[in-house]
């Protein structure tokens, strides 16, 4: 008879700059020895193993992974299961790896005019202005802890620097000031 494994997570670090470490902190139980815990991300259809470590006498374990492409993935821990214990995964959702960009936000005096990607700028207008990206391209933003997922609305900004303007819904739902540094996924 084996028994059925389970993992706990106590601290996961899944949002960070590229070029930083992703951090996977807890235990497996039953709590036993040396048992191999892997941190595991999605490409493509299949799951790879970017850590392993070995679980300590009372069943803890601590996975790293360091970031060097910029995105979101999903990830997820895994223990294979041995002679006395079950196998067990658990999904951890998405892991955010960011780059530093400048960012200004832009609307009053605009409001009911077009945008370049279709529809209306209204003063709830979720959305971002970017030069190359296309029309309705999710940008996951992060700024002091605050994070959205908005579309790509419309172009701009055209003040050198600057890789987003933000709509003024975007700018008030993230606690944005007037200029300034965010975190993105493009």
């Amino acid at each position: 008879v084996r028994a059925s494994s389970r993992l706990n997570v106590e601290r996961l670090h899944r949002n960070v700059v590229a070029g930083r470490t992703i951090r996977v902190r807890g235990t497996l139980s039953p709590l036993t020895g040396e048992r191999h815990v892997s941190l595991q991300v999605r490409v493509g259809k299949r799951w790879q193993t970017v850590d392993t470590d070995r679980t300590s006498a009372d069943g803890r374990y601590s996975l790293r992974w360091r970031t060097n492409k910029v995105g979101s993935r999903k990830i997820r821990i895994s223990f294979q299961g041995s002679a006395t214990q079950t196998a067990a995964r658990r999904n951890l959702g998405y892991a955010n790896v960011y780059r530093t960009a400048m960012a200004s936000w832009y609307g009053p005096g605009l409001y009911g005019n077009g945008v370049a990607c279709g529809g209306t700028l209204m003063p709830s207008t979720m959305g971002v202005a970017h030069k190359t990206l296309p029309c309705g391209t999710k940008v996951t933003i992060s700024y002091h802890g605050r994070t959205v997922t908005v579309p790509v609305i419309d172009r701009g900004p055209y003040i050198a620097g600057r890789d987003y303007d933000l709509t003024e819904a975007t700018r008030n739902r993230l606690g944005f000031g007037g200029v300034g540094t965010i975190w993105t996924n493009h």
